[in-house]
Protein backbone atom coordinates (compact mmCIF):
# COMPACT_ATOMS: atom_id res chain seq x y z
CA UNK A 1 0.00 0.00 0.00
CA UNK A 2 2.92 2.21 0.37
CA UNK A 3 3.13 2.34 -3.59
CA UNK A 4 0.68 5.15 -4.02
CA UNK A 5 0.78 8.11 -6.53
CA UNK A 6 -0.08 10.65 -3.41
CA UNK A 7 3.20 8.98 -1.99
CA UNK A 8 5.24 10.24 -4.48
CA UNK A 9 3.34 13.89 -4.56
CA UNK A 10 4.30 14.39 -1.00
CA UNK A 11 7.79 13.35 -1.27
CA UNK A 12 8.16 15.32 -3.91
CA UNK A 13 6.64 18.62 -1.63
CA UNK A 14 8.92 17.94 1.14
CA UNK A 15 11.70 17.94 -1.06
CA UNK A 16 10.33 21.05 -2.73
CA UNK A 17 10.41 22.48 0.69
CA UNK A 18 13.51 21.35 1.57
CA UNK A 19 14.72 22.49 -1.71
CA UNK A 20 13.48 26.53 -0.70
CA UNK A 21 15.55 26.58 2.41
CA UNK A 22 18.65 26.54 1.11
CA UNK A 23 17.84 29.09 -2.29
CA UNK A 24 17.53 32.58 -1.50
CA UNK A 25 13.92 33.57 -1.41
CA UNK A 26 13.73 37.47 -2.55
CA UNK A 27 16.61 39.66 -3.43
CA UNK A 28 17.23 43.46 -3.66
CA UNK A 29 20.17 45.56 -5.31
CA UNK A 30 21.06 48.92 -4.39
CA UNK A 31 24.98 49.29 -4.64
CA UNK A 32 25.08 46.04 -3.02
CA UNK A 33 23.20 42.54 -3.24
CA UNK A 34 20.85 41.55 -0.28
CA UNK A 35 19.42 38.42 -0.07
CA UNK A 36 16.65 37.43 1.46
CA UNK A 37 16.90 33.44 2.69
CA UNK A 38 15.55 31.25 5.45
CA UNK A 39 17.19 31.46 8.59
CA UNK A 40 19.45 34.58 7.89
CA UNK A 41 19.29 38.36 8.46
CA UNK A 42 22.08 40.91 7.15
CA UNK A 43 23.43 43.67 8.51
CA UNK A 44 19.85 45.81 7.99
CA UNK A 45 18.46 43.06 10.60
CA UNK A 46 15.39 45.18 11.95
CA UNK A 47 13.51 43.30 13.87
CA UNK A 48 10.03 42.72 11.97
CA UNK A 49 12.69 41.74 9.13
CA UNK A 50 14.50 39.30 11.25
CA UNK A 51 11.38 37.22 12.53
CA UNK A 52 10.07 37.19 8.67
CA UNK A 53 12.96 35.22 8.01
CA UNK A 54 13.41 32.93 10.66
CA UNK A 55 9.46 32.22 10.86
CA UNK A 56 10.19 31.52 6.93
CA UNK A 57 12.63 28.94 7.65
CA UNK A 58 10.47 26.84 10.38
CA UNK A 59 7.67 26.83 8.21
CA UNK A 60 9.50 25.79 5.59
CA UNK A 61 11.00 22.91 7.92
CA UNK A 62 7.42 22.07 9.04
CA UNK A 63 6.24 21.58 6.01
CA UNK A 64 8.85 19.42 4.77
CA UNK A 65 8.62 17.32 7.99
CA UNK A 66 4.66 16.74 7.85
CA UNK A 67 5.24 16.05 4.10
CA UNK A 68 7.64 13.77 4.39
CA UNK A 69 5.75 11.85 7.49
CA UNK A 70 2.68 11.79 6.31
CA UNK A 71 3.93 8.97 3.57
CA UNK A 72 3.85 6.77 6.82
CA UNK A 73 0.43 6.75 7.85
CA UNK A 74 -1.08 5.31 4.61
CA UNK A 75 -3.31 3.02 7.08
CA UNK A 76 -4.72 6.32 8.82
CA UNK A 77 -6.33 8.19 5.82
CA UNK A 78 -7.58 10.62 8.14
CA UNK A 79 -5.22 11.88 10.25
CA UNK A 80 -3.24 11.78 6.59
CA UNK A 81 -6.18 14.10 5.43
CA UNK A 82 -5.30 16.66 8.08
CA UNK A 83 -1.83 16.41 7.88
CA UNK A 84 -1.98 17.12 4.45
CA UNK A 85 -4.06 20.37 4.84
CA UNK A 86 -2.05 21.46 7.67
CA UNK A 87 0.97 21.24 5.07
CA UNK A 88 -0.87 23.22 3.06
CA UNK A 89 -1.39 26.12 6.15
CA UNK A 90 2.33 25.97 6.79
CA UNK A 91 3.01 26.57 3.25
CA UNK A 92 0.48 29.56 2.91
CA UNK A 93 2.41 31.07 6.44
CA UNK A 94 5.67 30.20 4.34
CA UNK A 95 4.81 31.94 1.55
CA UNK A 96 3.33 34.91 3.83
CA UNK A 97 6.62 35.18 6.03
CA UNK A 98 8.85 35.64 2.71
CA UNK A 99 6.72 38.05 1.14
CA UNK A 100 6.47 39.29 4.71
CA UNK A 101 10.69 39.82 4.70
CA UNK A 102 10.52 41.23 1.36
CA UNK A 103 8.01 43.74 2.24
CA UNK A 104 10.18 45.14 5.67
CA UNK A 105 13.20 45.23 3.29
CA UNK A 106 11.66 46.89 0.59
CA UNK A 107 10.31 49.21 2.89
CA UNK A 108 13.76 50.24 4.60
CA UNK A 109 15.28 50.36 1.10
CA UNK A 110 12.41 53.36 0.13
CA UNK A 111 12.72 54.97 3.28
CA UNK A 112 16.39 55.01 2.70
CA UNK A 113 15.76 56.77 -0.46
CA UNK A 114 18.13 55.61 -3.32
CA UNK A 115 17.83 53.58 -6.53
CA UNK A 116 16.54 49.85 -5.51
CA UNK A 117 15.59 47.35 -7.65
CA UNK A 118 14.21 43.71 -6.48
CA UNK A 119 13.18 40.58 -7.73
CA UNK A 120 11.41 36.85 -6.52
CA UNK A 121 14.57 34.05 -6.63
CA UNK A 122 14.59 30.55 -7.03
CA UNK A 123 13.34 29.92 -3.02
CA UNK A 124 10.36 31.63 -4.61
CA UNK A 125 9.95 29.32 -7.34
CA UNK A 126 10.57 26.52 -5.60
CA UNK A 127 8.20 26.58 -3.44
CA UNK A 128 5.29 27.37 -5.58
CA UNK A 129 4.55 23.42 -6.79
CA UNK A 130 3.75 22.75 -2.95
CA UNK A 131 0.57 23.24 -3.06
CA UNK A 132 -0.80 21.58 -6.37
CA UNK A 133 1.49 18.27 -4.83
CA UNK A 134 -0.41 18.62 -1.66
CA UNK A 135 -3.73 19.05 -3.14
CA UNK A 136 -2.96 16.26 -5.18
CA UNK A 137 -2.35 14.20 -2.69
CA UNK A 138 -4.92 15.15 -0.70
CA UNK A 139 -7.32 14.05 -4.00
CA UNK A 140 -5.22 11.13 -3.79
CA UNK A 141 -6.01 10.11 -0.47
CA UNK A 142 -9.87 10.78 -0.80
CA UNK A 143 -9.84 7.71 -3.90
CA UNK A 144 -8.17 5.52 -1.47
CA UNK A 145 -10.82 6.46 0.63
CA UNK A 146 -13.63 5.94 -1.52
CA UNK A 147 -12.21 2.57 -2.84
CA UNK A 148 -11.74 1.01 0.71
CA UNK A 149 -15.41 2.54 1.89
CA UNK A 150 -16.62 0.56 -1.23
CA UNK A 151 -14.36 -2.66 -0.48
CA UNK A 152 -16.66 -2.85 2.85
CA UNK A 153 -19.94 -2.09 1.75
CA UNK A 154 -19.46 -5.81 0.08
Amino acid sequence: MAARIQNLYLFLAGLFAIASIFFPFWSFSAGHLYLITDFSTSEIAEMQYAFACYACGIFSSLTAIISLSTILLYKNRALQSKLILLALMLFIATLFSGLTAAHFMNQHFQHIGGIITHKPEAGFFIILPEPLLLMLALKGVKTDDKIANAYKRL
